[in-house]
């Protein structure tokens, strides 16, 4: 196989992802429903009563809807990394998947371009979601004004802004944790047969991974209240998810945030690709024994 054939098969396999997120426009919407909810409800709510005090990448006090701001983000991969790993489900009982896998091209590298294409799709709903934060007034890094207008009836001002560096600069940590939740995803949707029954697993996965995380509160705060709480997010893969993201945002790298989700990228890829092999994985086909008479 040349590399245009790979050209070509990456490219079909992304740009069809991308169509279908195009069609499914109350996808887009429900993928921002999600994490304003808990911006403008909860965060407003917490705000006064949760303030957090100077901690790594901040270098000041910050508000409660800074603080959670990078965990919103890191949900919002995680519903995008399960969404895509139902529509494989689904791809498997109508067949497509099944013609996708039995093609000339290695699995690897077929199960590595769909996950590619998840991730192009997260980022445009994590960027979205930026936006849509920068504009309810979430003081993250600032946007520089070139000018601004008031309106007497919104508190922020609307005018022509440059988006800051950090964004740019928080683009491969997105990379790899939308990689590393959708790889967690291409594995569960090995494992799952029928689509019914893949709600309940992504309930089951989503949720406890979310709330048992840095996401909504600091670890020391979780530790002055439960240790055993403390230690389930201290080893959750999601926590060192968010704590990426979040001193990306400052243009800070955090070493360990960094080698977790690097190593449970890999280790949910590998998996991944042994379970969608026919001949070992957990997709093994089941030979009948033969009938003798």
């Amino acid at each position: 196989m040349s590399f245009t054939h790979y050209a070509r098969a990456f490219y079909g396999i992304v740009w069809r992802e991308l169509l279908r997120f195009m069609q499914q426009r109350e996808r887009f919407l429900a993928a921002l429903v999600r994490p304003l909810i808990w911006l403008i409800i909860f965060a407003a709510g917490f705000r006064a009563a949760l303030g957090i005090s100077i901690i790594p990448p901040y270098q000041t006090y910050i508000t409660y809807d800074v603080y959670i701001t990078p965990g919103l983000l890191a949900m919002i991969q995680l519903f995008q990394g399960m969404q895509s790993s139902l529509s494989m489900v689904y791809d498997r009982e109508m067949g497509s998947m099944r013609v996708l896998l039995t093609t000339p091209l290695p699995r690897w590298f077929l199960l590595l371009a769909r996950l590619f294409a998840s991730v192009i799709v997260s980022l445009f709903q994590v960027y979205a979601f930026l936006i849509v934060a920068q504009l309810l007034g979430v003081q993250l890094p600032p946007w520089h004004a070139i000018w601004t207008v008031p309106l007497p009836f919104w508190p922020h001002e609307f005018g022509l802004v440059i988006p800051p560096i950090e964004y740019l600069f928080v683009l491969p940590a997105l990379i790899l944790t939308g990689m590393m939740f959708g790889a967690l995803g291409m594995l569960l949707s090995s494992t799952i047969k029928q689509l019914e029954n893949f709600a309940g697993i992504m309930n089951f996965v989503i949720f406890p991974m979310f709330f048992a995380s840095s996401a909504l509160y600091p670890l020391w705060k979780m530790r002055e209240g439960s240790i055993w709480l403390y230690y389930i997010a201290l080893y959750n893969p999601f926590t060192w998810a968010v704590e990426l993201i979040r001193f990306a945002l400052y243009r800070e790298l955090n070493g360990t945030a960094l080698a977790v989700v690097v190593g449970c990228l890999v280790v949910f890829l590998v998996l991944s690709v042994w379970a969608y092999d026919p001949s070992r994985g957990i997709q093994q086909r089941k030979v009948a024994a033969p009938v003798t008479g």
